[in-house]
């Protein structure tokens, strides 16, 4: 068994590139669309979608340096591992944490350019995207997290790869709107582009996408499209949407950010108008239709749902 805490090497790595350390094994670090709200310089496609506000959204994770995958498209450096770990710390320790972390982040804004209001709005998260790093249900008291930020009155959006379906089975509570991405249509591509390092790790997602259709919350299937690598097949993307049966699709754009551009670069991330294209024919054989799209993101939505039910709040 392993500790479930980072090295104080470790420390050093994620402080330098300005993660938030939330205790020994969480970490939040303040969204690019975070900052540019603060300086009334844009919001992120989740507002434009689903309604949840820039500023005040949390961006975190409680397993800042294990995942089931050494993706491609990462921005962080990869050579994830698995090992059993123990000596988790609690919930509740770990928002207050988070909370405290992100408020130290949001200490240096204050100026002439930066919206004060949304400042002092920001200190008081309303929304929680579990997505910053690692894989979230890893985490053996996920549920107990997300209870807890509830408790607090904020909404959360739990991103998952997929790969342990047992966890999102008995996942009590469930968050407000659960991520699953889909980043290849075959097994093939999906060992060379997501670099699984657990056993029956394709396995594994299919039986996630079969179980979406039973959990009884807000469910999103994202596509983290790479040119020349992933891009391509819709109609076989499609097959494997149709199992989740999800509520909303969002084709999103590799993003040639952090670690990952040492991996592809520039090259491999699609404009958006290529995206846009991708989720015609997306659409096309899925019988969805495109709803939105946010062109800084470049990521498109579809979904059949009228927009008055796209909101979580």
């Amino acid at each position: 068994m392993v500790l479930a805490e980072l090295t104080d090497t470790q420390k050093r790595l994620f402080v330098r590139q300005h993660y938030g350390l939330a205790g020994k094994h969480s970490a939040v670090k303040l969204c690019g669309w975070t900052k540019k709200s603060l300086h009334d310089k844009g919001v992120c496609y989740k507002q434009k979608f689903y309604g949840i506000e820039s500023h005040k959204c949390l961006q975190c994770t409680p397993v800042v340096n294990w995942c089931t995958e050494n993706c491609e498209f990462c921005w962080r450096l990869g050579r994830y591992q698995s090992p059993k770990l123990e000596g988790w710390e609690n919930p509740k320790e770990i928002v207050d944490k988070m909370i405290e972390a992100q408020r130290k982040l949001l200490s240096g804004f204050p100026g002439a350019d930066v919206n004060m209001k949304k400042w002092k709005e920001a200190q008081n998260p309303t929304q929680v995207a579990i997505s910053l790093a690692g894989e979230p249900t890893i985490y053996p008291k996920l549920g107990e997290l997300i209870a807890e930020f509830h408790k607090r009155g904020m909404t959360t959006f739990l991103v998952t790869n997929g790969t342990l379906p047992e966890k999102l089975e008995n996942l009590n509570p469930l968050p407000t709107q659960l991520y699953v991405t889909l980043a290849a249509s075959d097994k093939e591509t999906f060992e060379k582009v997501c670099k699984p390092n657990i056993e029956g790790a394709w396995e594994k997602l299919m039986k996630t996408l079969e179980l979406l259709p039973n959990l009884k919350t807000r469910k999103v299937i994202r596509l983290t499209l790479v040119k020349n690598l992933n891009m391509k097949n819709p109609e076989k993307y499609a097959k494997l949407i149709k199992k989740a049966n999800p509520d909303f699709v969002e084709a999103k754009a590799y993003m040639a950010v952090g670690f990952s551009r040492d991996r592809l670069g520039l090259g491999y991330m699609p404009t958006h108008e290529e995206i846009v294209e991708f989720a015609k024919e997306l659409s096309k054989h899925l019988e969805i239709k495109i709803a939105d799209e946010h062109k800084p993101s470049r990521v498109v939505l579809l979904t059949n749902l009228p927009k008055k039910n796209w909101k979580v709040r």
